[in-house]
C-alpha cells in the first residue's frame, strides 16, 4: 500500500550554537546552525529524494521561525510542527574539541520541543508513513514522554516499521535510571535500531561490543541492529548475517554534529529502497559502506540539517 510520506519523525527540533573563529574582541563567535537529531535523519533522507514528515514543537520566537523556515527549505513536511506561545525554542551550544569530538550545553528547562502534547500529534501522518523514528530525547519529560508512546503505538498499530536512536545525551536527564528505562522502552519497540559505541557498553555494561550486541540481540530481538563506531567506522547485525565497514577518514574534517544521524539516515534510505528481509552479508556491507560515505561528508561541513550531501556527491566518494 502507498504511503503519503517515507519517514516521520518526532523529537528535538533546536537550534546548535557551533564555534565559527574568534570575533576581534578576542570572543568565540557562534553560528546559529538548525539541528535535532530527528530532523537530520529525516533531511538526509530528503536529499536523497524520499518524502518525510516531522512532528514536534518549537517556541514561537525567533529561533522557532528560524527551524520552520529551515525544515520546510528542505522540503520536510512542518504540517506537525506546533508552536509554543509560552516556552522559548531549546538551544544547544557545541564545543568542538581539536579531534572533532564534542560537548553540549543545553538551555531546556524547559525548552519547547519537552512540551508537545499527546493531543497534539497528528496520527493522520504517522499512519500514513512506512517508518516511524525517533529517539530518546522525547522521552527526558512530561508531557513529552507521553506524547512519544502515544506516536509509537500509532505507528505499531499502522504496521510502520520503526526505528529508534538513544542519543543518550546525559546532561538533559534529571537521572540515568531514567535514561535506561525510557532507552528500555525504544529498544522494546523498534525494528531498527541505530547505537553508538559508548552508549551499547554503558547501556548494557559490558566491556566488549560482541558481548553487548549479543546482549541487545537476545533482549530485544531488532531486526536490524546498526552500531556506529565513530572514525573505527560502522558494523550491522541481522539474526542471519552481520557486517562491518571502516569509515572514510577526512582531512577537512571540522566537527561530528549530525553524522551519527546523516549514518541513521542514509541506512533507512537503504532500507525503504531494498527491504529488511534482503539485507544479507553483501547487502549491508554495501548499506554500511553508503552510509558511512554520507556521515564523512557532513564531518566537513558546519551543521547538518541544511548541508546534507546529495546523492551524487555520496557516490563521487564511493
Amino acid at each position: 500500500m502507498n504511503k503519503k510520506y517515507d519517514v516521520t519523525a518526532l523529537g528535538e527540533l533546536l537550534i546548535d550554537f557551533t564555534e565559527n573563529g574568534i570575533s576581534a574582541q578576542g570572543n568565540p563567535v557562534m553560528e546559529a546552525n538548525p539541528g535535532g537529531a530527528p530532523c537530520n535523519v529525516l533531511a538526509i533522507l530528503q536529499r536523497l529524494g524520499h518524502s518525510t514528515a516531522f512532528l514536534g514543537k518549537v517556541g514561537k520566537d525567533m529561533f522557532g521561525d528560524q527551524l520552520e523556515t529551515a525544515i520546510r527549505e528542505a522540503g520536510i513536511s512542518a504540517e506537525g510542527l506546533i508552536r509554543d506561545n509560552r516556552i522559548h525554542t531549546t538551544l544547544a551550544f557545541v564545543h568542538t574539541f581539536p579531534d572533532g569530538d564534542r560537548d553540549f550545553s543545553f538551555y531546556r528547562k524547559p525548552g519547547a520541543d519537552m512540551m508537545l502534547k499527546k493531543e497534539e500529534i497528528c496520527e493522520e501522518m504517522i499512519e500514513n508513513s512506512r517508518i516511524f523514528h525517533f529517539g530518546s530525547l522525547s522521552m527526558t519529560d512530561e508531557p513529552c514522554r507521553s506524547a512519544t508512546k502515544h506516536a509509537v503505538s500509532i505507528a505499531e498499530n499502522a504496521g510502520a516499521l520503526i526505528s529508534f536512536d538513544p542519543n543518550l545525551r546525559e546532561p538533559l536527564w534529571d537521572s540515568l535510571d531514567t535514561a535506561r528505562e525510557m532507552i528500555d522502552y525504544g529498544m522494546r519497540h523498534c525494528d531498527i535500531l541505530k547505537i553508538s559505541d559508548n552508549e551499547i557498553l554503558w547501556f548494557t555494561g559490558k566491556s566488549s561490543y560482541e558481548e553487548a550486541v549479543k546482549e541487545l540481540q537476545q533482549h530485544y530481538e531488532p531486526k536490524l541492529l546498526l552500531l556506529s563506531l565513530g572514525k573505527e567506522g560502522s558494523m550491522a547485525f541481522t539474526e542471519k548475517a552481520n557486517a562491518y565497514v571502516p569509515s572514510f577518514l577526512q582531512e577537512n574534517t571540522i566537527e561530528t554534529t549530525g553524522a551519527g544521524d546523516t549514518f541513521c539516515g542514509s541506512v533507512l534510505h537503504y532500507v525503504l529502497e531494498h527491504g529488511l528481509e534482503a539485507l544479507d552479508g553483501s547487502a549491508l556491507r554495501e548499506m554500511l559502506r553508503f552510509a558511512n560515505a554520507a556521515a564523512s561528508i557532513i564531518t566537513t561541513r558546519r551543521g547538518a540539517l541544511r548541508v546534507m550531501p546529495s546523492m551524487d556527491e555520496i557516490q563521487a566518494l564511493l
